[in-house]
């Protein structure tokens, strides 16, 4: 199996694992490689094979010597189990890499991943930057998120360890069609990856360089913290794309009913998380935040026009220089 890891050019790595073929695989790949690495585990004690798993986990950090994090919870009964696995995941992950000072997160997506959120998207009516969210590289603000393996399907990470005789798990929770994502892998994706892998491919490769061509340069007028500040470019479609832009770099991808929401209320508070506003000149953007303000404060947001639904997260993070610059 032929990668090119040099876009791996950081020293501080953590690689997400979970003992299944895909992330065993990059384990793997990346020791032959000698990339540098430790190695971070979640278990969500969802089955009786995820404590061998994690011993596995062990057993391979203990080998290699690579540092081993290891998250344990239980969520069991709960609605939309896989986007809260999936918060609770990627903010384990983003404590090791503050306290730790990671500078790349390695996430072991591959080609059937890649293709499966492209028809679960299709599905749901998405735009084009949400049917191809799945970049080799996201830069985040202290970090990003490397995706080497994204050319490779998964029938040849798992030939790749059969042939080297190498330990993985497969999860059975993959083949509950009660889960979106497995009800399109199995009717849908594997089969079309197994006859087009190449033309899949090459059109995610053109999809890409159409992309990057038509998108605006997301330039904030002024940023500061976790706020943003864009000029008003008064089109809405441009507009929504500028928002979808900065949101993807927060881990927030807009369905079709929030961008309609956006456009028709201007100022609203996405997944609990973000507040964004659209004023005649400005679009805000920051972290939702609840707190009392004082009145003098308040005031001073009135006349500046500082929207209601971001003035909790300037006064917060005392951020108190965007009344010079943007008004």
């Amino acid at each position: 199996m032929n990668l090119n890891f040099k876009k791996i050019d950081t020293k501080r790595n953590l690689l997400a694992f979970s003992a299944g073929v895909d992330s065993t695989a990059l384990f793997f790949l990346l020791l032959e490689k000698k990339i540098p690495f430790d190695i971070a585990i979640v278990n969500y004690n969802q089955r009786e094979q995820s404590k061998a798993e994690v011993e596995y986990a062990k057993e391979l950090a203990n080998r290699y010597e690579k540092k081993i994090y290891i998250k344990d919870v239980k969520l069991n009964n709960i609605s939309n189990f896989e986007k809260k696995a999936r918060d609770i995941r990627y903010d384990f992950f983003e404590q090791l890499i503050k306290e730790n000072n990671y500078e790349t997160l390695i996430t072991a997506h591959q080609l059937n991943d890649k293709l499966e959120w492209f028809l679960m998207q299709l599905s749901r009516g998405a735009g084009l930057l949400e049917l191809i969210a799945f970049d080799k590289i996201t830069q985040k603000d202290s970090y990003k998120i490397y995706r080497p393996l994204l050319d490779i399907t998964k029938t040849q990470l798992q030939e790749y360890l059969d042939k080297k005789n190498i330990q993985y798990f497969i999860d059975i929770t993959n083949f509950d069609e009660k889960y979106k994502r497995n009800y399109f892998r199995k009717n849908f994706s594997n089969k079309f990856l197994d006859e087009f892998q190449e033309g899949i491919k090459r059109s995610f490769e053109y999809l890409k360089n159409d992309i990057e061509s038509l998108s605006i340069k997301e330039i904030p007028v002024y940023k500061e913290k976790d706020l943003e500040v864009f000029e008003n470019l008064n089109d809405n479609n441009l507009n929504i794309r500028l928002l979808d832009l900065s949101l993807k770099k927060r881990g927030i991808l807009l369905s079709k009913a929030q961008r309609d929401e956006i456009l028709k209320q201007k100022e609203l508070v996405i997944s609990h998380k973000i507040s964004i506003s659209i004023t005649p000149k400005y679009i805000f953007i920051s972290p939702y935040e609840l707190c009392t303000m004082d009145k003098n404060f308040k005031e001073k947001c009135r006349l500046a026009r500082i929207p209601k639904n971001i003035r909790a997260y300037i006064f917060k993070e005392n951020i108190l220089e965007v009344f010079e610059l943007i008004i």
